[in-house]
């Protein structure tokens, strides 16, 4: 992003809205007054005599400014997205957030009637270019260095103590609508447009889809016992079960987490728009708080989560939540306590003690065949 803002005014002035509102203003006697719209309230105000002015502030706020000379205006702008290309960049996050988030891109597109320019991590791109004339999606990082009227940047921003980046913190409110405040939204879960390879359903027989695998040792289902008993619990209800994991092995130092037995193997760097397609026709997916789970609510499959990492309302809404409340829950979204990002062994208030890890070790496998069985039952399937 260049130093000097997009927009030209009169006599010199320069503005845009490019990581919050930036005036820069040539040499001379000017006043500035910066304004939120929504709030009617003066962000700041003073008396300048040339260079940038910058809003603290990062995250979507309907600014106006208004620039006077001994008393007289000389310019005056309120924001206006309307007609203008934006940059949402969030190519930072990961796959579950990117799931997550761009329902939210959709809508503030749709909100402000502008061509939005969403930057994706790799391998994200394919999943969600076209379903949306008013975006475009790109992963390349190129884009970064072009001028815009407006760009926001997308992501979990972790301790911005000050609210500059995000009005509040995705712990308290959850990731599945964090994107949301940040965009200026209403909080409320989006289901975002993906691309689903085509073919229809993969297999005759009725199939659930499962996915053991993430990304730090809190999100996994410690039950040792637990997918040993699920899986022979489902095939006796009549279902194949096939592992859609990205990996068949997954772990860190002297944990390593296997495929389960007697699991279907569809494990690979498969499309994400392939593994789409295998969840918008199972009848189920069991998962953990991960990035296919965000995927099978993309593709409207029903959902099984299993995490006592995360508070259910940190991810998208499922009746078929599964959480023990008798034993430690809820870190992540535990507001007092700082994630460690690269401890793939986090555990803040257990670690290296017997209890390290109890919530999701103490999730029972009948605790999840309950939820299924609600599951079936609301689908019509008799016990």
């Amino acid at each position: 992003m260049n130093e000097t803002p997009s927009q030209i005014g009169p006599e010199g002035i320069r503005y845009d809205f490019q990581d919050g509102c930036r005036v820069s203003l040539p040499p001379g006697k000017w006043h500035i007054e910066l304004r939120d719209r929504l709030t009617q309230t003066v962000i700041f105000a003073g008396a300048n005599e040339g260079g940038l002015v910058c809003s603290t502030k990062k995250y979507h706020v309907p600014f106006s400014f208004r620039i006077t000379r001994e008393g007289q205006t000389v310019f005056a702008h309120d924001m206006a997205l309307r007609g203008h290309t934006v940059l949402i960049d969030m190519h930072l996050g990961g796959i579950g957030d990117h799931l997550a988030w761009m329902g939210h891109v959709e809508a503030f597109a749709a909100l402000h009637g502008c061509h939005v320019l969403c930057l994706v991590r790799p391998g994200m791109a394919a999943l969600f270019a076209g379903c949306n004339e008013a975006i475009t999606i790109t992963d390349d990082v190129s884009c970064l260095e072009e001028d815009y009227y407006a760009r926001y940047k997308v992501l979990i921003f972790f301790n911005d103590t000050n609210r500059d980046h995000q009005p509040t913190d995705y712990r308290q409110v959850g990731l599945g609508v964090s994107g949301a405040y940040i965009l200026g939204l209403p909080p409320k879960d989006r289901r975002p447009s993906i691309a689903i390879a085509p073919g229809g359903p993969p297999m005759e027989e009725p199939y659930v889809c499962i996915a053991t695998q993430a990304t730090g040792h809190n999100k996994y289902w410690n039950n040792p016992f637990g997918w040993a008993e699920i899986i022979p619990y489902l095939k006796k209800r009549g279902f194949r079960v096939v592992c859609i994991d990205r990996d068949r092995v997954q772990g860190n130092g002297t944990i390593w987490h296997h495929i389960p037995h007697g699991a279907e193997d569809m494990t690979g760097s498969l499309p994400l728009s392939e593994r789409a397609r295998w969840l918008k026709h199972a009848a189920f997916f069991i998962g953990l708080s991960s990035g296919l789970s965000w995927l099978a609510w993309a593709a409207g499959c029903p959902v099984v989560m299993i995490s006592g990492f995360t508070e259910p309302f940190n991810e998208f809404e499922t009746p078929y939540r599964v959480i023990n409340r008798n034993v430690c829950n809820g870190c992540s979204n535990d507001v007092t306590i700082e994630f460690e990002r690269q401890n793939y062994f986090w555990c803040p208030r257990h670690a290296n003690t017997e209890r390290d890890f109890e919530c999701t070790k103490m999730i029972s496998s009948a605790h999840v065949e309950q939820v299924i069985e609600e599951l079936l039952a609301g689908q019509g399937i008799a016990c």
